[in-house]
């Protein structure tokens, strides 16, 4: 609007515009201005002054006083002086630079394109919105406006050509273009296709957009909110029907994939329950196996103990008894001396043991005496083969003039300790001190009359004579 008084009026004239938010370009209805008069734009506007449909000054939000300072290209095209109070002629455009929101675009028919998936012809047709704004404002104004009033998305106002009017064919000429080779490209199935429409509206809106930018309009956001689907189409049925043996098809190869999952599971769970079983066995096997191996062990270290302690005894005895024969060194006789001593005790005692021929010096044979003498002796049992030596020594036969028998060679029964001794002799082994086993008494031995008792066998091992004699 403007607001002009006269010259006796201290009132300056102002020019504004404050319509409505949906026309994009406003031409002012004044076109007569005097210099001083007052430019208000608002934020969301610009202003520009053309002459002979040629812009010449642009003005951004904010309060202005037309001067000449202020007007370099007016004052150019009118050679108006400085300071002059003067009107000129000039045609003023507030145009809107704020988002047209939601404003609806469609295809006035159906697009034919090749389904795909199928290779079936098919119709379909779209729909939507798109938010607008205003590019360049110069622009616009010189390949749209030029020298009407202004201009407004639809036709509802009062301009005489709308935005609308001139950019349907272009938008429905883009989208009949794209929108078959997006799908096609992006092999979009039909039944699906809700599920793409924000990429379908990025790709058409990638090709929309240039066609508004060559006219100082932009499109920040656009949607395609429907996809019209030929329902009634005798192919297009047969597409749903195949869509759906195939979503029936991928239903049991999902659901046998879910089998065979849980069946793996289950032979995995089974195979890790054997698998632990068997760790779990071969663990208890370990350590019975381990406590058997400690018990022989200790049996083992047990038995070598005990050798040790047998050892370590036979070796004690083994010194003991050469210690001994040490002491009879150094007294000047050994055990040879000992055993000699002992046949001739037995040898006195025999002969106090003669009948009284001898012993009162009466007649009779010395030898026959001394024979039992021997016998008398050899029932002592083990020194019978020493007086044997001894009857040999003093015999008529024998030309030897020694009167002391040689050393008397004494056997003594031996046997095998457990220790591995085998030639124990007594009632303990010498190696081990273990006493010596009771041997069973045969109930067939028999005594021979030469004094030798436990006789096995028909003759005597001692004198040879036969059993029962």
């Amino acid at each position: 609007m403007l607001i002009n008084k006269g010259k006796d009026d201290e009132m300056i004239s102002v020019i504004k515009h404050e319509g409505n938010n949906d026309v994009f370009i406003w031409k002012h209805p004044i076109e007569d201005f005097n210099y001083g008069t007052q430019l208000i734009v608002h934020e969301s506007q610009e202003a520009i002054f053309f002459r002979d449909g040629q812009a010449l000054d642009l003005f951004g939000p904010g309060r202005y006083t037309l001067e000449n300072q202020q007007l370099p290209l007016l004052q150019n095209a009118y050679n108006i002086p400085s300071n002059s109070a003067d009107a000129f002629h000039s045609e003023v455009y507030f145009i809107n630079k704020t988002v047209q929101m939601s404003i609806k675009w469609g295809t006035p028919d159906k697009v034919r394109f090749i389904d795909p998936l199928s290779n079936t012809p098919l119709e379909l047709g779209a729909s939507g919105t798109m938010n607008l704004q205003v590019h360049n404002s110069r622009k616009l104004l010189v390949k749209l406006v030029g020298t009407t009033s202004g201009i407004a998305w639809d036709d509802s106002s009062q301009y005489a050509k709308s935005l609308q009017e001139s950019f349907r064919p272009m938008i429905a000429n883009a989208v009949k273009s794209n929108l078959p080779a997006i799908i096609k490209n992006e092999s979009i199935d039909l039944l699906e296709i809700d599920e793409k429409l924000d990429l379908i509206s990025n790709d058409l809106k990638l090709k929309v957009n240039p066609e508004f930018e060559e006219y100082g309009l932009t499109i920040p956001q656009f949607y395609v909110t429907n996809i019209v689907l030929p329902e009634n189409d005798p192919n297009f049925k047969r597409i749903r029907e195949l869509h759906t043996i195939s979503l029936q098809t991928r239903m049991i190869q999902a659901e046998a994939t879910v089998k065979y999952a849980q069946a793996e599971s289950e032979a995995k769970y089974k195979a890790a329950q054997e698998q632990s079983k068997a760790t779990i066995e071969a663990a208890h096997r370990e350590a019975e196996l381990q406590r058997q191996l400690t018990e022989t062990e200790i049996a083992k270290r047990e038995a070598e103990r005990r050798i040790i302690a047998s050892q370590a005894e036979a070796q004690a005895a083994k010194l003991q008894g050469l210690a001994e024969a040490e002491v009879m060194r150094a007294k000047g006789y050994s055990e040879k001396d000992v055993i000699q001593a002992e046949v001739q005790k037995a040898y006195a005692e025999g002969i106090g043991n003669m009948g009284p021929s001898i012993s009162g010096g009466g007649g009779g044979s010395i030898v026959g005496d001394v024979l039992g003498l021997g016998v008398g002796i050899a029932a002592a049992g083990n020194i019978a083969p020493q007086v044997s030596e001894m009857i040999k020594g003093i015999s008529p036969n024998n030309n030897s003039t020694n009167t002391i028998p040689t050393q008397p060679q004494i056997n003594f029964d031996t046997w095998q300790c457990s220790c591995g001794n085998a030639n124990a002799t007594g009632n303990f082994c010498n190696m081990c001190g273990v006493k010596k086993p009771e041997q069973n008494i045969i109930s067939d031995a028999w005594d021979c009359s030469c004094g030798n008792t436990g006789i096995i066998g028909n003759f005597c091992n001692m004198c040879g004579k036969k059993r029962g004699e």
